[in-house]
């Protein structure tokens, strides 16, 4: 039973899609993702690699700062509605499911247009113009933060659910914390600060941070820092008795299990992940991100006592360290911020919305 996922152009609106598939998969056998993308996004690197059949298109973003570049849009917008029609006619597909971004876009104008029943999951606090401009003609909209659902337009048969983002889950057991810092070399006592600066504007994040640890890690505190790939050359000098500098966490989970607090951009994956293991966070969010939902993200989390904001233009070593003495002044802190963040995880996000999709094609649910 076919089922196709239209998402992607960057990892936030792809990597939900594919958890989604997977947990598809392991729940019955007979479903068939296909995933329908775009020949620029980052689809075209990852879905190569995965285990789903997928066609790349000529679709394009609106190009909202330089229109006239928008006749690509146009004529990839052209082009590409003949090979969906084609995909959504002859594969017979049962569902589409829209993770948004622009390569989504297409695939549920012609949904729509064509009376196929469709679902969404919306990532952020803030909903992109996708979600938005489709929402009311859904079946079930699965958001990652509720409040998003103030955003959305809500048609007269739509449900909106509040299912998390879909994520690769904690293990179960969890990774032991002192084993994990043992993995690291670092020491059993103390506080460990995860720090992630993120694909995008990481530059921004790890010069204020390389800046802050050649002043000197404050005592009880060590770091384990991701800088990027890109990046990593020039920290990895700073790698110390109390810091442990590398250009990526894989896998992420022996990290995550050591970490006491993070520190990192707020886009909608990697708050989700630190939600979903109890981790509370320091974040600075990417002030140009679109319609800057990652500050709509942040405060989300901060209203909910789950995280501290700190704007990018606020972001100091001075503030760095004034966070951490505040934080580590008395341990209810940390621990009320954990615990809010514990809250707000769902870490089987991505198989409740699965199981939600099974129900709407009314089909046996089977556990792997």
């Amino acid at each position: 039973m076919k089922v196709i996922f239209a998402g992607g152009g960057t990892g936030g609106h792809l990597y939900p899609g594919l958890a989604i598939a997977r947990a598809l998969v392991r729940c019955d056998r007979s479903i068939e993702p296909f995933f329908i993308g775009a020949k620029r996004g980052i689809e075209r690197e990852v879905l190569p690699g995965t285990e789903f059949p997928h066609a790349l298109l000529d679709l394009h973003p609106l190009y909202r700062t330089r229109p006239w570049d928008n006749w690509r849009t146009a004529r990839g917008a052209v082009t590409a509605w003949r090979q969906i029609g084609r995909q959504l006619r002859f594969g017979r597909p049962r569902l589409v499911v829209g993770t948004g971004g622009y390569a989504a876009g297409l695939v549920l104008a012609y949904a729509a247009a064509h009376k196929r029943p469709y679902v969404l999951q919306e990532q952020n606090s803030h909903p992109g113009l996708t979600m938005r401009a489709f929402s009311r003609w859904a079946r079930e909209v699965y958001l990652g933060f509720p409040e998003a659902a103030a955003a959305l337009s809500r048609g007269a048969g739509t449900v909106m659910v509040d299912t998390g983002n879909p994520i690769e889950p904690p293990p179960a057991p969890r990774p032991d914390r002192d084993v994990a810092r043992d993995r690291w070399d670092l020491t059993p006592g103390g506080r460990v600060l995860l720090v992630v600066g993120g694909s995008q504007g990481a530059r921004a994040v790890n010069d204020v941070v390389a800046a802050w640890i050649r002043g000197g890690v404050p005592d009880g505190w060590q770091v384990i820092w991701a800088t990027g790939k890109g990046s990593f050359d020039s920290y990895a000098s700073l790698e110390s008795e109390r810091v442990r500098v590398r250009p990526y966490l894989a896998p992420i989970a022996h990290a995550y299990a050591a970490a006491d607090l993070a520190l990192c951009r707020a886009g909608a994956m990697t708050t989700a992940e630190l939600c979903a293991w109890g981790i509370p966070s320091v974040l600075v969010p990417l002030p140009t991100a679109a319609a800057d939902h990652q500050t709509a993200n942040a405060r989300a989390l901060a209203a909910a006592g789950a995280s501290l904001v700190l704007p990018q233009a606020e972001f100091t070593p001075a503030r760095i360290d004034s966070t951490l003495a505040m934080l580590a002044g008395g341990p209810p802190q940390l621990a009320r911020l954990a615990a809010a963040a514990a809250a707000r995880g769902r870490p089987d996000a991505a198989e409740t919305i699965a199981r939600r999709i099974l129900t709407l094609l009314d089909v046996k649910q089977i556990r792997s």
